[in-house]
């Protein structure tokens, strides 16, 4: 599940590495209007499934994963470089608990409470270790995501109670390092470090890959 500021075709790298090991993957649209949306759109893809699911999460979609996971087809879940809050918990409380780098381009909801990364720090911000080229694509590609999705809490967590795996990017500057490694070690997850940015799914996709596949064998 992508986040915020992006879509689904950053997962093409990990979707090739992943099905020519025969595992079926399916890169779940967020529709980004808000995180009950979010969590209908894993959801109905989860219920197609006749077999035991790994729930990927990237950014704002850890938020979305750790709500959507609770579906008894699922059995372990991934947090990439993403938000993983806890019951009564939004994906705002915890991006406010380090001061933010000077690279994030995050800007106030518009009129429609629709919130925008600015562009011109688009690159740096979001996905410093890919070309300029590939920056500007998914600056044009992203989805309009609203705001409520980051204000609203987390009924119940599925972390609590499902096995959890972590990915810490480590030259993240849209949801700093500190951050994730805080609420990965609340919850018990086991997380590995990798030198890559917020985008960490897309310049780092072997070693990603890894940590989806080590969830899959979770005993």
């Amino acid at each position: 599940m992508h986040g915020a500021f992006a879509d689904g075709s950053g997962w093409r790298g990990i979707y090739d590495i992943l099905t020519n090991k025969g595992y079926n993957v399916t890169v779940v649209h967020n529709p980004l209007t808000s995180l009950e949306d979010g969590v209908q759109a894993v959801k109905i893809a989860l219920d197609k499934l006749d077999e035991s699911a790994v729930l990927v999460g990237h950014s704002y979609g850890g938020a979305i994963i750790t709500e959507a996971g609770n579906h008894p087809n699922v059995a372990a879940l991934v947090y990439v470089a993403a938000f993983q809050p806890g019951d009564g918990e939004t994906a705002l409380q915890w991006i406010q608990t380090a001061p933010p780098a000077t690279e994030n381009g995050v800007l106030p909801p518009d009129e429609n409470g629709i919130i925008y990364y600015e562009k011109d720090k688009y690159h740096m911000g979001i996905c410093a270790d890919l070309s300029a080229e590939d920056a500007n694509f998914m600056y044009a590609s992203q989805g309009a995501f609203y705001a409520k999705g980051f204000v609203t809490p987390i009924k119940n967590a599925a972390w609590k109670s499902k096995p959890a795996y972590g990915v810490i990017a480590t030259e993240d500057k849209s949801i700093p390092p500190e951050i994730q490694e805080a609420m990965y070690k609340r919850s018990k997850t086991i997380f590995t470090y990798v030198k890559g940015s917020h985008a960490v799914y897309i310049s780092q996709p072997q070693l990603v890959a890894d940590v989806i596949i080590s969830a899959s064998k979770m005993d």
